[in-house]
């Protein structure tokens, strides 16, 4: 289980693929990081499965999280967002994040609001349900409120853009990053058009799967 407030950043040193798998080398600044645990990486639970003398840490991708997650697209030298998992006696600073990647949202636009930024994504439809106004969503891990939502046809506030009328189209969704989470985060090398990994408020889905007759 994790918060969604990053740690630190890592650097990927090596990809190795394997058929559908992927392998992952990473680079960070864990200093007592253990083979065995749980480490977010970009919002995605792994295990650390090996560790080098310098402390760079091995993580195993199986097939089914290369589909779901953005981390079939990395290559050595790219910046991942790092959490550790939380200790029960720690604050819960962020929200409860699983880790386990729902799907991708793609950055559609990036407007500067004073010292913050404005950053608009476009979601799938199957995820556009769990999205509410003020609600939380982990994106590539980070914890962040959903300022606005657009459905299908409407227009985000203060916003030119909307949804188009497909039927599969999904939601724009629009969130604030200060500039602390700017500066710590991956978030800012995310460029237009790329994919971020999305986590939903996993309470929004346990409480649809309830409500089913």
């Amino acid at each position: 289980m994790f918060s969604g407030i990053i740690e630190n950043l890592g650097r990927v040193t090596t990809v190795l693929r394997k058929a559908q798998d992927l392998v992952l080398t990473i680079e960070n600044r864990f200093e007592d990081m253990e083979t065995g645990e749980s480490i977010a990486i970009n919002g995605v639970c792994l295990t650390v499965t090996g560790l080098n003398q310098q402390g760079d840490a091995t993580f195993f991708v199986s097939s089914e999280t290369v589909s779901r997650s953005n981390l079939g697209a990395l290559r050595a030298g790219d910046v991942v967002n790092l959490e550790r998992a939380v200790r029960l006696d720690t604050r819960l600073s962020g929200h409860l994040v699983q880790g386990h990647v729902d799907g991708k949202a793609v950055l559609v636009s990036i407007m500067l609001d004073g010292n913050a930024y404005q950053l608009t994504f476009s979601l799938p439809a199957e995820l556009a349900r769990y999205c509410i106004e003020k609600g939380s969503i982990a994106l590539n891990g980070v914890s962040l409120t959903i300022n606005s939502v657009a459905g299908k046809g409407q227009q985000l506030p203060g916003s030119k853009m909307q949804t188009n009328e497909s039927p599969d189209q999904g939601c724009l969704i629009q969130s604030t990053i200060i500039p602390h989470t700017w500066k710590t985060t991956n978030l800012n090398a995310v460029a237009i058009g790329e994919e971020v990994n999305v986590e939903v408020d996993v309470i929004a889905k346990y409480v649809e799967r309830l409500c089913r007759p």
